[in-house]
């Protein structure tokens, strides 16, 4: 468990609405994610990705990471099951390349796997060799970039708010690698057992997300009504652990729009924050559900305005909203959303 006297961590960015997650063997698709408006792409290794393919994703993966031109969003990448084959090649290979923004942990059942792998993530690789095997796959350049590697300005999609998250710094030769940001999912009964436990784990752990599929597989659960606990117990977790509330498990039918709209909505009465995603088209959707509405938006005014005037304590409000200082910090946080809208 984090040491006691380690303050609960507080997100310093802009939290993310929309993660996006392409496959890690196929560069021409996360060339495009990298400039259709996700907050993060998630580059996977793990499900999306065939078995004959993983070497060709991980090197694939590398070479795009280790262009030291910031990318025109955040990059995570999810490693295969911790207590697999290969999650250890992977973290060690990825975990100190200046692309690299998070490393997201799957299938994690407790705090010792959040050890291990940070564990792994702070234990130097070998370089990643400069040719990849597969000659017909193509080069693996994030789009914006140059082919001397340089950066050049990406054209922005309309309406992006893409999310400043700082990506790994490279260490200093000689010096301990500092461990990435590490993002836990749960996906078993015994991870959500463990959710707080894990939560709070390791001062890298900076987030924990529900992998619903799995956990469904595993109980025989057949709607939502049976994820209604793990989904609350990921949210009270998380923020007992003084982590941003987790995101919502991705929306599989990227064609039911309206679907994904009305489960966020959900999702959001719940308290998670934004939404994983499989389509391009699945990110406004995510992100309106997720931004407060003007009416949100004029609540929350009137309640800081009013408590501001009064000075602190508890007060009611002339519509008879009673208003106390959880109440203040609520209507804080969604104005800080708001900002997310200019």
């Amino acid at each position: 468990m984090r040491p006691a006297s380690l303050a609960p961590r507080q997100a310093t960015v802009p939290t993310p609405l929309t993660w996006l997650y392409v496959p890690g063997d196929r560069p021409e698709v996360v060339s495009k994610a990298l400039v259709c408006g996700a907050d993060v792409v998630v580059v996977d290794l793990e499900d999306a990705v065939a078995p004959d393919r993983k070497e060709y994703a991980l090197r694939a993966t590398a070479e795009l990471l280790s262009d030291p031109a910031p990318a025109p969003c955040p990059v995570h990448v999810r490693v295969n099951a911790l207590d697999g084959p290969l999650a250890e090649t992977e973290i060690r290979t990825l975990a100190t390349l200046p692309g690299l923004a998070g490393l997201r942990l799957p299938k994690v059942q407790g705090p010792a796997d959040v050890h291990r792998a940070a564990g792994w993530a702070t234990t130097a690789a070998d370089p990643v060799p400069g040719t990849l095997p597969h000659a017909a796959e193509g080069a693996v350049r994030a789009a914006g970039r140059t082919l001397a590697g340089h950066f050049a300005p990406a054209p922005a999609a309309p309406g992006s708010t893409t999310a400043t998250l700082a990506p790994a710094a490279a260490p200093t030769p000689g010096a301990l690698p500092a461990t990435p940001a590490l993002f836990a999912l749960l996906e078993s009964a015994l991870g959500i057992e463990h959710a707080f436990a894990i939560a709070t784990a390791h001062p890298a752990l900076r987030g924990i997300a529900l992998g619903e599929a799995d956990l469904c597989g595993e109980l025989g659960i057949r709607d939502d009504t049976g994820l209604a606990w793990p989904r609350g117990r990921t949210v009270v977790a998380a923020r007992a652990a003084g982590l941003a509330p987790p995101p919502q498990s991705v929306y599989p039918d990227v064609h039911d729009l309206d679907g994904l709209a009305r489960s966020c909505e959900r999702g959001r009465a719940l308290g998670f924050l934004g939404r994983a995603a499989l389509h391009p088209r699945q990110l406004p959707v995510i992100e309106t559900a997720f931004l407060p509405s003007a009416e949100e938006i004029a609540a929350a005014r009137e309640t800081v305005r009013a408590a501001a005037a009064e000075g602190g304590g508890a007060l009611a409000l002339p519509d008879g909203r009673f208003v106390d200082a959880a109440v203040v910090a609520g209507a804080r946080r969604v104005l800080e959303l708001a900002e997310r809208r200019r």
